[in-house]
């Protein structure tokens, strides 16, 4: 057993079995023990890469979509720019690079970033300079808000329901007879009818950052640009573990692992649309860098003798790769002009 295994077993001894969302946040955020305060999980020697990791051109496109829609409502000034999740730094200081085209835009900019690990917020530091760290999306400040998550709504902790013969049963995480971590149904309650045993999923944590982040944007305008991998209304078991770049059981290595789960694009539609906001319909990954023009970007980048400008495009455009399981989604204020690379989302 992990440390953090044998922590998670002591309490299931004590209190009983843990619901997957409190596993989860243990597995992720521990103080001690927790696998983002204790690592660097990005690249080659972490356990996964993100799209910014791959290419330059990703936080371009980024960065460019985002300056134009600064352009489009007015030049804000100053304006919070802001990243949850920030990982090392590496796609706020793309998107920085690529907005000092418009003038005036970096000058405006208050760097903005909600990171939880205080490992990461100093990796951040050491690649951004002087930034601010909030812990929660509900410090943001109030001012116009051009923000991006990419690749954080996975991250945060679900709860999964299974349908049985009786009813709606919660998934948890118990001990089984040799002591060891193992999987187990709650008390039945009743819910909608569905083929047994297929699995529902929530993410409660997601509400009140959308809430937060709908409310800025509201007030005070800005857009949202959510990227992540997951589907429009997604259904099933999507809880999912990663260690070491090979996906594993989730139960596995506590706190030595990444743990994720789909994101429900639908969800954050609905939530945005309840905080006053419009969503966009959900676009692939692909399709949006496409029509951002990062095919004519890494033409350029090949011709001026990046050698793997073409590769990278594949890896973040192709359907094979993370073209199709990455989408998109932006909100914004009613009244503003639609995002690039969006279109409005019929209701």
């Amino acid at each position: 057993m992990t440390p953090l295994a044998r922590l998670i077993a002591a309490q299931i001894r004590l209190s009983g079995p843990m619901r997957l969302d409190d596993y989860m946040r243990l597995c992720l955020l521990h103080p001690q023990h927790g696998y983002y305060a204790t690592r660097d999980p990005f690249g080659a020697q972490g356990d996964f890469t993100t799209a910014p990791e791959i290419s330059q051109m990703f936080g371009e496109m980024i960065g460019l979509a985002l300056a134009q829609s600064w352009l489009d409502q007015g030049r804000p000034a100053p304006f919070a720019l802001a990243e949850i999740g920030p990982g090392r730094g590496t796609l706020m200081a793309d998107i920085l690079r690529a907005i000092r085209i418009l003038p005036g835009m970096v000058e405006a900019a208050q760097v903005h970033l909600v990171e939880a690990s205080a490992h990461l917020r100093q990796v951040q530091r050491e690649r951004l300079g002087a930034v601010t760290h909030l812990d929660d999306a509900a410090q943001l400040p109030e001012m116009p808000l051009f923000l991006v998550a990419n690749e954080f709504f996975d991250a945060l902790p679900i709860r999964q329901f299974q349908r049985t013969l009786d009813g709606w049963a919660e998934r948890m995480v118990t001990l089984d007879d040799t002591g060891a971590l193992a999987l187990s149904l709650g008390p039945t309650a009743p819910g909608p009818a569905a083929p047994e045993g297929q699995i529902r999923e929530t993410c409660p944590e997601a509400a009140p950052v959308v809430a937060a982040i709908a409310a800025r944007i509201a007030r005070r305008g800005g857009m949202a640009l959510v990227i992540d991998y997951g589907d429009w209304d997604g259904q099933g078991d999507t809880f999912q573990a990663l260690r070491r770049h090979r996906p594993e059981p989730v139960l596995a290595h506590p706190g030595e692992a990444d743990l994720t789960a789909h994101v429900d694009f639908r969800s954050l539609a609905d939530l945005a649309a309840a905080g006053g906001l419009c969503p966009s319909r959900m676009v692939t990954q692909g399709e949006w860098l496409s029509r951002l023009g990062i095919a004519a970007r890494a033409e350029r980048l090949a011709a001026a003798g990046d050698a793997g400008a073409t590769a990278a495009l594949h890896r973040l455009t192709a359907p094979g790769e993370m073209g199709h399981l990455f989408k998109a989604l932006a909100f914004w204020q009613p009244g503003a002009p639609v995002p690039p690379g969006f279109e409005p989302l019929d209701r």
